[in-house]
């Protein structure tokens, strides 16, 4: 076991410590996985209800149940992946592995579920089904391991938001990108095609999204690990959660957050394109609210010099849930107000990926001081469980809502599937924006405890490994004292 520690302590360099700085190539290496995972996650939140109704054919109540019955197999899948990952030993890492072993079918998940199968209505529901549950599992299958990553190559609290900075200027910016050549890539590919375009173009996303997976593999390495000798029954990592009081406050507050964004993020199409009547500016409006969420993120680190995480997260949600009701009063005729203020809730909405993916590595942390067992991956696929619940709930919302209301795809809309378009986009993101403030509120997790605990997670760290030590110098020395008059044969076959 110490030989093992040692051998790894010297394979990762002088700046292999838990605590270590990490250099600026790991930190844009690992923002590269979310520039990949943003080619796949971005397409879902804005264009892929879109693309159900008014593409694939469903309607938008198939579409919105849809989206939230497939969401309770990943309440199985989430935790179950993080389950694996967390038992997984390769000398590459328990998390690395999967950036690798996930690039095939997340490619072939990406273009199945963007095919428009030549079938009956009753079957091209069941494909939709059966493509969607494919794409959500590659999706977990890679994302959940990338997610837990960051957990384990720095034990800095500081360090990890600056890392998860980088994260998420590298998921805005290749969101950024998606948002806006989506539209042009479908037309570009499918020479009036749509169907064939949507193909083509995921096929595109999911050949650069390999590439990417593999530079994130190659440049970033594991730091620490669960304690030495932990042997830990799955069902107690759920146990362990249920008791991890941090991590129980940012699941929910994960949960409303995502309603938030993906309400707004999937509306936006429909706002754009049936209540303003200028899809046109689909791309350009997504890609402007990308760009001030990318600029939000990098202005994390610095916020949280200054700022105790906590509450910023309320400052900026209370931001949020201000602009996004003022949003509502905007003419269908004022863009330039629809484009500022949506610039403005991008940076503000900016800084809370960084901050609740910081505070998920954190509670991680917790957990291992408070039980003395850890499973990051655990943690983080629970997390990944919310995000994907938040999202699905919000197109469960989207869909009965259009549905109501009597919304028809590719047909001019009524003034009361109008104004519920202009209701999904403003007042009910800005209603679960300010449920998030005092949700946030009761995290417990400030500055000077996270210090604190870490300091004597560090501690016990180090007593277990000079015990390690002690023990194996014991054994080495009862090794050698033992049968002192053993004749050469008998020390052959002892020493063999």
């Amino acid at each position: 076991m110490i030989k093992n520690i040692k051998q790894t302590q010297h394979n990762l360099g002088p700046n292999s410590g838990p605590n270590s700085g990490l250099s600026l190539g790991e930190k844009v290496g690992y923002a590269c996985g979310d520039v990949a995972s943003n080619f796949y996650w971005r397409v879902f939140d804005v264009f892929l209800f879109i693309f159900y109704t008014d593409v694939f054919g469903l309607s938008a109540a198939a579409v919105g149940t849809m989206m939230l019955v497939t969401r309770l197999i990943d309440a199985f899948s989430d935790p179950l992946m993080g389950a694996i990952a967390d038992r997984t030993n390769t000398r590459f890492g328990k998390f690395r592995p999967y950036l690798l072993w996930g690039i095939i079918p997340m490619i072939a998940a990406g273009v199945l579920t963007f095919t428009v199968p030549d079938v009956s209505d009753g079957n091209k529901l069941i494909w939709a089904y059966g493509t969607y549950i494919f794409m959500m599992l590659a999706y977990t299958f890679i994302n959940v391991p990338y997610g837990a990553l960051l957990g384990v190559v720095t034990g800095d609290s500081q360090q990890r938001t600056t890392l998860t900075s980088f994260r998420f200027i590298g998921a805005f910016s290749g969101g950024s990108l998606v948002a806006f050549m989506t539209p042009e890539l479908v037309n570009y590919l499918g020479q009036g095609d749509e169907a064939l375009g949507w193909q083509l173009t995921m096929l595109t996303y999911g050949l650069v999204s390999a590439v990417l997976f593999v530079i994130t593999f190659l440049s970033t390495t594991e730091r620490i690990s669960p304690p030495a000798q932990q042997k830990t029954p799955v069902l107690q990592d759920l146990k362990d959660l249920t008791q991890n009081t941090p991590w129980k406050i940012l699941f929910v507050l994960a949960l409303i957050i995502m309603m938030t964004i993906s309400l707004r993020g999937s509306s936006g199409t429909f706002y754009f394109k049936y209540y303003v009547e200028r899809p046109d500016l689909i791309g350009s409006f997504a890609m402007a609210y990308m760009i001030a969420l990318a600029i939000g993120a990098a202005s994390t680190p610095l916020l949280t010099k200054f700022i105790d995480k906590r509450r910023l997260l309320m400052i900026l949600m209370t931001i949020v849930a201000a602009l996004s009701l003022i949003f509502y009063f905007v003419p269908k005729d004022n863009i330039t107000s629809m484009f500022t203020l949506q610039i403005l809730i991008g940076l503000a909405l900016g800084p809370k990926s960084p901050l609740v993916f910081s505070m998920y590595a954190d509670t991680a942390d917790f957990s291992q001081w408070h039980t003395g067992r850890r499973a990051t991956a655990m943690i983080f696929s629970a997390a990944a469980f919310a995000q994907k619940l938040g999202g699905a709930l919000a197109g469960a919302m989207i869909g009965w809502t259009l549905a109501s209301l009597g919304y028809i795809a590719n047909q001019v809309q009524t003034v009361t599937s109008q104004d519920g378009i202009v209701l999904l986009m403003t007042l009910l993101p800005a209603i679960f924006a300010a449920i998030a403030v005092p949700v946030i509120y009761f995290y417990p997790l400030d500055d000077q405890q996270l210090k604190k605990l870490q300091g004597e997670l560090i501690t016990q760290e180090k007593i277990a490994r000079e015990e390690l030590a002690e023990q194996e110098l014991a054994q080495q020395k009862l090794t050698k004292n033992e049968k002192p008059n053993a004749t050469d044969e008998q020390t052959g076959a002892v020493n063999a």
